[in-house]
């Protein structure tokens, strides 16, 4: 059969990424941060879970200054979008990636004198210096050289021709814990203090995310910002600076109601039988289950919207179907929309709000949405 008579296979679950949400939300991030703040995109694991080169494609119109991503596969996937835009590398690098950081112009995370020597001998063998940006570890214990360390690291970086210091960085562990961050951005201040004849005004220098950016002093060598969840419409802590923002989801999860109905009282419910009927009840299973992206975590937990009224989860989710009480909803029929995370007729699931049911983080959820589910993309003529 000709492929120009194929009937298009229905969704039975679905992502729905509104591009023109992120797009507002990036301007309305850039608004609210000084004018000489460089915004650092930070689009790692597929865009947490929205799609690399949708988000990024929008992110490079609407101001974004140097993406981040996790690993080498990430960033030539995001390279093909733009052969000169900056990238930068948040994770360590194999051995035998190191190649690639001349070949597609990517910048490394620098944490160790091993791998000074391991870039600068790429840089050498290609005849131009390789773009490092020097972490600082000043209390997550995880990548980048310890605070009380990190002059030395600078200085074997700044004598070594075939590199060159883009940026100097660190992570803050817990930002909600101003205390401790306002503790790592003074040990991180302190190692750059002791970095003779650095200039800060030629390189990115950010510990901030959506988060931590509440205790940024007003003035600070800081001249970039790195932005995640919170350019997604996520806000990750309310005492942020960027909680002003107020910005918009982007992402929705949906799924359809594969079948409804009755069951008597005292019907045990899914595997494990978790839960029993206590009248009897229309319970409708969706076309959705962990195998999608729905946590075992939020068995007899979570809650979905069908026609805008909030149905409780029955029992375990399982791989592919999902059961939902809808005994109190009585116009459900098969086909219906029932959405996990997003709005529907004037109600609205959030995604904090899932990821509490599933004992979880908002980012850890995006990520969890399977490549099985299909993203749609909505832009102003629709999707």
């Amino acid at each position: 059969m000709s492929s120009d008579h194929i009937t298009p296979i229905p969704h039975r679950c679905w992502a729905e990424i509104d591009l023109a949400a992120l797009e507002r939300n990036l301007k309305s991030i850039r608004a609210s941060l000084p004018a000489s703040m460089k915004y650092v995109a930070v689009v790692k694991a597929d865009a947490y879970g929205h799609g690399l080169h949708q988000a990024a494609a929008r992110m490079m119109h609407s101001g974004a200054d140097l993406f981040a991503v996790a690993n080498v596969s990430e960033a030539i996937s995001l390279r093909e979008l733009g052969p000169d835009w900056p990238i930068l590398l948040l994770s360590p690098l194999l051995p035998e990636e190191d190649r690639f950081l001349t070949e597609y112009k990517l910048a490394a995370t620098l944490s160790t004198e091993d791998e000074i020597a391991r870039f600068a001998a790429v840089g050498k063998s290609c005849g131009e210096p390789i773009s490092v940006h020097l972490k600082i570890d000043t209390g997550m214990g995880r990548l980048g050289v310890w605070h009380v360390n990190a002059p030395a690291l600078y200085a074997k970086i700044i004598a070594n021709s075939h590199l060159q210091l883009a940026g100097i960085f660190t992570h803050f562990a817990s930002p909600e814990d101003i205390a401790f961050t306002d503790e790592q951005r003074r040990l991180f201040l302190h190692a750059l203090d002791r970095c003779e004849g650095i200039s800060l005004n030629e390189i990115f220098v950010h510990a901030d995310n959506s988060a931590g950016i509440a205790s940024m002093p007003e003035e600070s060598p800081f001249n970039a910002v790195r932005v995640g969840l919170l350019q997604f419409g996520i806000l990750p802590h309310s005492h942020s600076l960027l909680a002003a923002v107020n910005p918009q989801p982007v992402f929705s999860f949906r799924t359809r109601v594969g079948v409804v109905k009755q069951l008597p009282s005292g019907t045990t419910i899914s595997y494990g039988r978790t839960h029993t009927l206590v009248r009897d009840s229309t319970i409708a299973v969706l076309c959705a289950g962990y195998g999608d992206g729905i946590p075992r975590a939020a068995s007899n937990r979570a809650e979905v919207l069908i026609h805008g009224q909030r149905c409780p989860l029955l029992g375990r989710v399982t791989m592919d179907q999902t059961i939902v009480d809808v005994t109190d909803n009585p116009n459900v029929i098969c086909g219906d929309e029932a959405v996990l995370v997003g709005q529907q007729q004037g109600a609205e699931i959030s995604i904090t709000e899932f990821s509490e049911w599933a004992e979880t983080i908002p980012w850890e959820t995006l990520c969890s949405v399977t490549k099985r589910v299909p993203r749609l993309y909505r832009t102003p003529l629709g999707i």
